[in-house]
């Protein structure tokens, strides 16, 4: 294999649960070409992964209108045709994905083991071994059909130095010194019913602090500011707040330099249990068995509720999911 195109345009945790792909080509043919395509807010974890060699950045919102399209469809087609492929893996298995894969010359198209929207008209699913398994496992379970062995999973990610000294900076802002254990506490999620309350956030940001570990906030975006903001209320030792103030490769090193790191299913949780790094994921309408936290599914903990795993962004019972799962719960797996 020379030429290998990886299809995988978001979400983050999405991106990060599919970078031992592109590990286990380099691992199988060193000298192979990988280009990855990707939305525009994962590209800086694949400028990160050095087992890529060239990014397609796919504007699905430019897309989005009838002459959006006509303005884009020819410099996408031209980009993506510019190199032949040996193979073409479909890591979305959404109709976005298949139109990419559609567009690239590949001889070889595979795809996940659930594809949807009509993608598997594109490329053939691979239903593997792992098909009931967690997905990075189905990821790799199409680099195995490619002819990969996947000796060793690994999530390759090379944080820059500038990067690395700017968290540091970042540390040093807030009063904090980066060289003490600390724990970072991932306080968003896309979905509302994947958030932990933000006075258990409290709670255990005060207990960890009272047991000589510095509680970390780390997160994104307007709402986990403002979930920031009131946890930093709530707790009676004001935790380090780094919301909002890093980019994704400081994101990766805070997740890798953390003691340990608690939060939802989401993004920045995923990233430091690929990071290696203990990983403590609260969970509710997610499965631990697909979602938890790769090669650690004993540090996810459960919402005990029988409708666990229902898979929907909000409840619709009005249950606080998360908030069956107690802080003290957390300090068992963390102390």
């Amino acid at each position: 294999m020379k030429n290998i195109l990886i299809v995988k345009l978001s979400a983050i945790g999405d991106v990060i649960h599919a970078l031992p792909v592109s590990y286990a080509i380099k691992e199988a043919w060193p000298e192979a070409h990988i280009t990855w395509v990707v939305e525009p807010p994962a590209r800086p974890l694949l400028e990160c992964n050095p087992c890529v060699d060239e990014i397609v950045t796919f504007h699905k919102k430019e897309f989005r209108t009838f002459g959006g399209f006509l303005k884009n469809f020819g410099p996408l087609r031209r980009q993506l045709q510019a190199r032949e492929y040996d193979a073409v893996l479909d890591l979305q298995g959404l109709f976005k994905s298949a139109a990419v894969a559609f567009l690239a010359k590949a001889p070889v198209k595979l795809g996940m083991c659930n594809m949807r929207e009509g993608s598997a008209r594109v490329s053939r699913p691979v239903v593997g071994p792992h098909a009931t398994g967690h997905i990075v496992e189905r990821y790799l379970d199409v680099a195995r059909a490619l002819g990969c062995p996947v000796r060793e999973v690994r999530f390759p990610l090379a944080v820059p130095e500038r990067d690395m000294k700017r968290l540091a900076w970042l540390f040093q802002q807030e009063g904090a010194d980066l060289s003490r254990p600390f724990v970072t506490l991932a306080v968003g999620a896309n979905w509302p019913n994947k958030r932990w309350p933000e006075e258990h956030f409290a709670r255990l940001a005060d207990d960890l602090s009272e047991a000589g570990l510095v509680p970390v906030l780390a997160g994104g975006g307007p709402v986990d500011e403002e979930r920031a903001a009131r946890i930093l209320n709530l707790a009676s030792i004001p935790p380090v707040n780094l919301v909002g103030k890093t980019t994704l490769p400081q994101l990766a090193d805070l997740m890798q330099k953390a003691t340990a790191v608690v939060g939802g299913d989401t993004g920045p949780v995923h990233l430091a249990a690929g990071l290696g790094t203990k990983t403590i994921m609260l969970m509710g309408p997610t499965d631990a068995n697909r979602n938890g936290p790769y090669g650690q599914q004993e540090n996810a903990i459960e919402a005990d509720h029988p409708c666990k795993g229902c898979w929907k962004r909000s409840c619709p019972k009005g249950l606080d999911c998360l908030a069956a799962i107690t802080p003290d719960m957390v300090k068992e797996k963390l102390l």
